[in-house]
């Protein structure tokens, strides 16, 4: 179908900087026009994502649209002087690359209709696709802005363009990328939307004395700062920007999402715009028929049954928080001051630290975008082992962001540290945003020296289990990891149907669990996989294959006991949502033969890109229900 939202008052603009002063009236005019545009079609896809239950990300794309197109004007009028990309280290606000792709003629407008679905190349996170115009790849925040100094050295004729946030600049990233962007003049221009608001709040009040202007100027870097809604002047800022060689930042004040009721100024614009207010936003503008398609757009149906397991499911991300609500209930609000602290890492929504800080807000602290260091003043909160009352930190953010901490880890075991560290997002189920949020390499952590290490890493099957879990690592020295993950899970039943980790169970570090019995071989799964491992056996157990199913909840110490019995089957499958190169496969089948056990051995986990979607990308990997089942039986033989 065609796309159901008249963009035909776009005209794209070029305009040399190098010898353009100020806009004529008729093309300050027609950007003008080309913003508000622009902003319309991003609230209208983003909206039908948010409609079809795919999630996103709206009030970025829509702020920085303004200086997206000025910089896109430059690149068409001086092509020979400026670089042609508009590399953004917020890469959730993908939407406007979308968008700039679509009007610059590199996609179809209907594809904009595809967002974050499966297997259409416009996932949550940009990944570098010519055939639809996507020009790079940005994940995390702060990771960009040091890989485009470099693309700026090896053009040394062309200014380059990043749109960055405050929320990106908190990063120590772009700290050390401002720091050699001045000191070797490189050639970037740094374009900064300064809406203090981030996904936990307003930085001016969880980070008071951070001023993004202040920072770059203490780096040495040029500063411009303006209002990004006069956008005679941020023409102006940005074409002096452009004249002046070496880096120079323009940063420009803002709302979140200016002008769209319901949105505007809040935490709430990060996320994708509810459908009530992008219908009000579009009726306001007279967009009839992106209003009708919008309103007619079907929820995406995601729910899945598996054999084995309840259809009650629970979030385990969610779910952190309240369990360490319940040990820390039972402390005077002195012993918890005393005894904990919990370190936001701007994501306290997402991994269930808001429900802490809601209720315990004394023990709560918000650290910005700023993994590294929050990992560090939690574990050194924890840094005394032996005080009184004991003390350790909380800290938390995506598995994604594992590979971060890495360095720091290490000196947090050298130095003895206490420390829970709740990853959530783990593995690759409802992923949307996509490769760059895999959280594939969990198993990164274990990486402190065998003698005497205390790292542990935990990867609960369902909320009951998350439970015994928490409260009984509780109290155990060194670092200790939690996984959970972005999507739901059943609860785990036993062969009577009842909750596997409900009464009467408990959780022993260190120790696998038989969760089905079995004869002809063992299936190793735990987290996400669990239920999805037990469908498999259950339907194998049914066409006459007796496999049994080991639960390992404990990843990184192997349970001799039980790689003796699994080792003296006849085949033993490792199932994980993890990377093949580094997940718990790579090691089961050496603990095996280090013990002088040689079944037939496989494991099946993440081997390929992402492809979008929710539920899909399981499917995408061959790592579903079937395709378990499909393994167990060329196993069996």
């Amino acid at each position: 179908m065609s796309f159901p939202l008249d963009v035909s008052a776009y005209k794209p603009l070029a305009v040399d900087p190098f010898t353009t002063d100020r806009l004529s009236p008729e093309q300050l005019a027609q950007l003008k026009t080309n913003i508000q545009v622009m902003r319309d079609a991003i609230i209208f896809f983003t909206a039908v994502a948010g409609a079809k239950g795919l999630g996103g990300h709206t009030g970025g794309a829509y702020s920085i649209v303004p200086e997206a197109l000025i910089a896109d004007a430059f690149m068409k009028g001086a092509p020979d002087r400026i670089y042609p990309v508009h590399f953004d280290e917020g890469g959730h606000r993908v939407a406007l690359q979308y968008a700039l792709a679509a009007f610059n003629g590199e996609m179809p407008f209907e594809k904009l209709l595809h967002y974050r679905e499966a297997n259409e190349g416009l996932y949550g996170h940009p990944e570098p696709d010519a055939a639809l115009g996507i020009k790079f790849a940005s994940g995390r925040l702060g990771h960009l802005w040091p890989f485009v100094n470099g693309v700026a050295k090896a053009h040394p004729g062309k200014a380059v363009f990043l749109f960055g946030s405050d929320g990106s600049q908190m990063e120590g990233d772009d700290a050390e990328a401002a720091r050699f962007a001045v000191a070797h003049r490189v050639n970037v221009k740094v374009i900064v939307d300064d809406n203090d608001v981030t996904i936990s709040g307003h930085p001016s009040q969880y980070l008071p004395g951070f001023s993004v202007a202040r920072t770059l100027e203490g780096h040495g870097m040029p500063v411009s700062t303006g209002d990004g809604e006069d956008i005679e002047a941020l023409f102006s800022r940005m074409v002096q920007a452009v004249r002046q060689e070496g880096p120079v930042a323009v940063i420009n004040r803002r709302k979140m999402a200016p002008g769209v009721p319901g949105i505007e100024g809040t935490h709430a614009g990060h996320d994708v715009i509810k459908k009530e207010h992008a219908v009000a936003y579009l009726k306001e503008r007279g967009h009839g028929d992106a209003v009708a398609y919008l309103e007619s757009v079907p929820k995406v149906s995601v729910k899945a049954s598996y054999r084995g397991c309840t259809a009650e499911t629970a979030s385990n991300r969610v779910e952190f928080g309240k369990i360490v609500n319940g040990i820390l209930s039972r402390y005077s609000e002195e012993e918890r001051k005393a005894a904990v602290l919990v370190v936001d890492s701007d994501l306290e929504g997402s991994t269930g630290l808001k429900g802490i800080r809601q209720e315990y807000p004394e023990v709560c602290l918000n650290g910005g975008v700023q993994e590294r260091g929050n990992f560090s003043a939690a574990a050194g909160f924890g840094f005394e082992p032996n005080a009184t009352p004991a003390r350790q930190g909380i800290f938390s953010t995506f598995s994604a962001f594992l590979e971060m901490i890495i360095s720091e880890l290490t000196m947090a075991r050298l130095n003895g540290a206490r420390a829970i560290c709740h990853f959530s997002h783990a593995g690759i189920d409802d992923m949307a945003d996509n490769t760059c949020h895999y959280g594939i390499n969990i198993m990164l952590a274990d990486c402190g020296i065998a003698e005497g290490d205390t790292t542990r890493l935990y990867f609960p099957a369902d909320a009951l289990q998350l439970k015994a879990v928490v409260e009984r690592i509780w109290d155990d020295p060194g670092i200790r990891f939690v996984f959970t993950l972005r999507s739901t899970l059943p609860f785990i039943l036993d062969p009577a149907g009842n909750k596997l980790y409900g009464d009467g169970y408990t959780f022993t570090p260190g120790k696998d669990e038989v969760v089905r019995e079995g004869t002809a071989g063992w299936v190793v799964a735990y987290g996400d996989m669990l239920c999805r491992a037990l469908d498999a056996v259950e339907r194998a157990k049914e066409a006459g294959i007796d496999v049994g199913l080991i639960n390992k909840p404990t990843l990184n110490v192997p349970d001799d006991a039980m790689l003796e019995r699994a080792g003296r089957s006849p085949f033993v499958l490792v199932v994980e949502s993890q990377n093949v190169k580094t997940g718990l496969g790579s090691r089961y089948g050496t603990w095996l033969l280090e013990r002088g056990l040689a079944p037939r051995y496989a494991s099946m986990g993440v081997t390929r890109p992402g492809h979008g979607g929710l539920s899909e990308h399981m499917f995408h990997q061959g790592i579903d229900p079937d395709s378990i089942l499909a393994k167990i039986r060329a196993m069996a033989g």
